[in-house]
């Protein structure tokens, strides 16, 4: 009884005290919805919640006091502490859109300096989905990284740097990869990039590398033109052809199937499932067959499925049926542009990493853009070994003493003049 003690505590010191507010964060630790009862016995925590329950809103008052609560697992709160009297009133606070996004941006860069280049109206339209302390994060990697390259102020190539650290983890240049493999990356990625390139209704291709970050061997970005709440079933059959055009582009080139796509097709068969058991984009009609909330034993236990062996049978041939057209559409793609691909494929194994204009004018010119830079830092280009690191680190502090002696003689200098 330690829990609702402590919670009889606390709202008879609020009351103490009120008008007080009590915020309670992360509430799913205490009002998680009461269960099965699984492992039997009794149930301290269910305990701490009924107390919980009677002091928001049981038979004896406690006005002046108000509760605040978050949480970011509202679907496993117990009903009982969601009904008005408790609770009145819930606030969703989503994922901010572009303005949303470019203001946060605003807030975490007042005390960093930016180079002219940087436009955060441009770094808001590609970071979709970011929430505030990624953005945070993608402004403080960004500082990091112009240190690293010895620089005054950030600018957008340390701002671009930054977000794919974010998303992917940090560059990985001194991994060991044989010549073969790193072709079949390149073809792979560009596989990907071909099928973004044609399929470019509702996204479009940001950037390609073969550069290895985290587990990936490379990647590619699509962005969305602009902020989606809604997905139609043609845009949702577009990312999934356009996650399968890396294996397929690996048989069409090489004829064989590596474990590079195993991530693509985990996103695949998701998106596809999803369409035929919750949006009703297949054959079997607008059914709900599961839910897209997160699982939640004390809730899920013991309940069975509501559809029959039959269905279920037939949900994964739907799904299969989704993936194979997805594939079929990619093959058909890359076959109908191929020598696109082997172009891209080729300028990727030269310079590891393509932007968008340099995409777009492969795609359409077949030719780089004349102003085309290969950013390459010398610093991040592989790992420096200690000595190395500690050879670089001495020669700086050398330079910038030599530095700081010449201002001074300088200033000695001017007082002599004077």
């Amino acid at each position: 009884g330690v829990g609702a003690s402590r919670v009889r505590d606390l709202f008879e010191t609020a009351k103490k005290n009120a008008p007080a507010i009590i915020f309670i964060d992360e509430i799913d630790a205490v009002g998680r919805q009461r269960g099965a009862g699984l492992g039997g016995g009794h149930d301290e925590r269910e305990q701490t919640l009924n107390q919980l329950l009677v002091e928001m809103d049981g038979f004896g008052g406690n006005e002046g006091v108000i509760v605040i609560a978050a949480t970011n697992r509202s679907d496993v709160l117990d009903p009982a502490l969601l009904r008005p009297g408790r609770f009145d009133r819930q606030i969703l606070v989503g994922r901010p859109d572009v303005k949303g996004r470019e203001a946060i941006l605003r807030v975490h860069a007042r005390n960093k300096p930016l180079a002219n280049d940087v436009d955060l109206k441009v770094v808001a339209q590609q970071t979709p989905g970011f929430a505030g302390a990624e953005l945070e994060n993608v402004l403080n990697e960004a500082a990091l990284v112009a240190a690293r390259r010895n620089k005054k102020k950030i600018d957008a190539s340390d701002i671009d740097e930054a977000q794919d650290r974010v998303i992917a983890g940090p560059a990985k240049k001194d991994r060991a990869i044989s010549k073969r493999e790193r072709e079949m990356v390149a073809y792979h990625e560009a596989g990907h990039t071909i099928c973004g390139l044609v399929l470019s209704r509702a996204r479009v291709v940001h950037k390609v590398t073969i550069i290895p970050r985290g587990r990936a061997g490379g990647y590619m970005i699509a962005l969305p033109k602009e902020d989606q709440f809604l997905l139609t079933k043609e845009d949702m059959f577009e990312q999934i052809v356009g996650l399968l055009g890396g294996r397929t582009a690996e048989e069409v080139f090489f004829n064989v199937q590596s474990t590079g796509a195993s991530n693509d097709f985990e996103q695949a068969t998701a998106l596809a499932r999803s369409m035929v058991t919750e949006y009703g984009m297949s054959d079997l009609g607008p059914v709900q067959y599961e839910g897209n909330h997160q699982v939640f034993v004390g809730r899920d236990y013991g309940q069975t499925k509501a559809y029959s062996e039959q269905v279920a049978f037939e949900i994964d041939q739907a799904v299969r049926q989704i993936l194979t057209d997805a594939h079929t559409k990619a093959r058909e793609i890359i076959e109908e542009h191929r020598e696109k691909n082997i172009l891209i494929a080729e300028k990727l194994l030269e310079f590891e990493t393509l932007d968008a204009k340099a995409i777009k004018s492969l795609f359409e010119t077949g030719a780089m853009p004349a102003d085309f830079k290969d950013d390459e830092f010398p610093s991040e280009h592989a790992a420096q070994s200690y000595e190395e690191a500690k050879r670089a680190l001495e020669e700086k502090d050398a330079q910038k003493q030599l530095e700081e002696k010449k201002e001074v003689q300088a200033e000695e200098q001017e007082e002599t003049n004077e």
